[in-house]
């Protein structure tokens, strides 16, 4: 214990009615250092870090802090003790400027009013210190998705945390943002700040971290030096067995077309989302995606699915026009959709797994007893898509909401997947998932593939668009800035640059 600058001790939580989430788990830390926490979805890992921050409460155990015992009780009381947290969805108030944002709660005061220009000078001095230079009195909405996080860090610095939790830090970065958030985490572990990822990118565990923690099914596996393991045997503590990383690209060659985009065009609040883009889809074919997030992504994803209706252009499946047809129409047609917030738009938290899986199903002929559903093929089919995927639950009839974030999306996807029977759109299917699940995941898609069917791989994982994407196009302010017709041709650092504006491929007018 003399030896940590914080222990977690023999931790417990457990949620209603019976799902052990945390079991008996001790984590140390020691000053100074990068240190990850690994493991598959459900394993624990957030929560473990949400009784550090104090958004839960552990039913049973002890925080040491310097070998004292402490009771954190709310992130006021981790704040206290110099514990912050940046959080995968960042909590920015987009009207207000970033020095607003750094500030905001403790807030600089002259003659009882609130000193703006101080705030401004606090950023700039933050930003100078760690190499996070940016300016103070540009609005959040004006900001990328990296120089949001900066932002976030930036707040937990200004409230002199010395112990900083990322979630997920680079699941929305380009490799030119995570190197350089990688350069600027050494610089906050040279002064002697230490640093908790929570992560599934175990390359990345290599690169930046001293110490790697990994948990499985609410237990610590262990903890290990990172200069003493290798990927593949902390992939193997993570899932519990050994897998091959297959060589996913197959020699399908690609057939007709069947979706096309004709000069897809959208403007919102007097913007431009989406800037005449065009391109097709054939049979056998994954189309990546990639952009920094809010490049028109989302919107496409929108427009295809038939959430937004108000466009200019064309969107044409087998030969027939999708134009400002419904959300349902569009489905009958044969385009399946895995959403990017599958916690919003994929799943109702407050129903059962069981209907969030039969959802499509329950409409099927197949599926049906006269006017009644057939309950126990759907129960089939619910048992079948939870045990394909590895949804770790108690019960199908647990309440969606009892689940891992990880655990939703795998419901979610795989009850797409098993519905595409033309195009499938996936949005960042395996964003936050394990590295067991993203195998698993790959394969089904890649099966898909193989029954002439047409995805759409939106992914900010570029290693996921090179191990499973044929061609791409990349997104910038809405536009197509760029499209490889063989992803072998670019290489990670040019695709980040169309990626980032920097850069526009010639000729343009080239076809997919």
């Amino acid at each position: 214990m003399a030896d940590s600058l914080l222990l977690m001790k023999d931790i417990r939580k457990v949620y209603y009615p019976d799902i052990v989430a945390i079991n008996n788990a001790t984590f140390s830390l020691a000053e100074g250092e990068i240190h990850a926490l690994a493991g598959e979805n459900g394993a624990g890992k957030t929560t473990l870090m949400k009784i550090l921050f104090g958004l839960e409460k552990a039913d049973k155990g002890e925080i040491y802090f310097n070998s004292e015992l402490i009771n954190i009780h709310s992130p006021v009381d981790a704040m206290k003790r110099r514990i912050g947290m940046v959080h995968q969805h960042f909590m920015l108030l987009e009207n207000l400027t970033i020095a607003d944002n750094i500030v905001l709660g403790i807030e600089p005061k002259r003659k009882g009013l609130y000193d703006y220009k101080k705030a401004c000078e606090i950023t700039r001095e933050l930003g100078t210190k760690f190499d996070m230079v940016i300016d103070p009195e540009k609005r959040i909405s004006q900001l990328t998705v990296g120089l949001k996080q900066k932002v976030e860090i930036m707040k937990v610095l200004a409230r002199d945390a010395r112990i900083i939790i990322l979630d997920e830090p680079t699941a929305v970065l380009t490799p030119q943002e995570t190197k350089e958030l990688f350069h600027q985490l050494m610089l906050l572990k040279k002064d002697n700040y230490t640093i908790i990822i929570i992560t599934h990118k175990l390359r990345e565990i290599k690169e930046i971290c001293d110490r790697v923690t990994i948990m499985k099914a609410g237990n610590i596996v262990g903890t290990y030096d990172v200069d003493k393991i290798s990927i593949d045997e902390i992939s193997k503590k993570m899932v519990g067995y050994d897998f091959e990383v297959s060589k996913l690209k197959s020699n399908v060659k690609p057939g007709k077309i069947i979706l096309d985009i004709k000069g897809l065009s959208l403007t919102i609040g007097g913007k431009k989302r989406l800037d005449n883009i065009s391109f097709s889809i054939r049979e056998k074919e994954i189309l990546g995606v990639v952009g920094v997030e809010g490049n028109g992504q989302k919107e496409l994803s929108q427009v295809l699915n038939g959430e937004i209706k108000n466009y200019d252009g064309d969107i044409v499946l087998d030969d027939f026009s999708l134009k400002g047809e419904s959300i349902l129409e569009i489905r009958k047609a044969g385009i399946s959709y895995i959403p990017e917030d599958r916690m919003v738009d994929g799943a109702n938290l407050n129903g059962s797994i069981y209907e969030s899986a039969i959802v499509l199903k329950s409409k099927e002929k197949e599926y049906q007893n006269g006017i009644f559903l057939n309950g126990r093929k759907l129960e089939e089919f619910t048992d079948s898509l939870i045990n394909d995927y590895g949804v770790k639950c108690n019960s199908k009839y647990d309440d969606v909401k009892s689940l891992s974030g990880g655990n939703i999306q795998k419901i979610v996807s795989a009850r797409e997947i098993v519905d595409a029977r033309r195009v499938l759109i996936a949005n960042q299917p395996t964003r936050g998932i394990d590295i067991g699940a993203v195998m698993t995941l790959h394969e089904k898609l890649k099966s898909l593939q193989s029954q002439d069917k047409g995805i759409l791989l939106i992914s900010s994982d570029l290693k996921e668009i090179y191990d499973l994407a044929e061609s791409v196009i990349v997104l910038y302010d809405g536009k197509v800035v760029a499209r490889i017709n063989n992803i072998k041709d670019v290489n990670e650092e040019q695709l980040g640059r169309y990626m980032l504006g920097i850069d526009v491929q010639e000729n343009m007018g080239a076809s997919l």
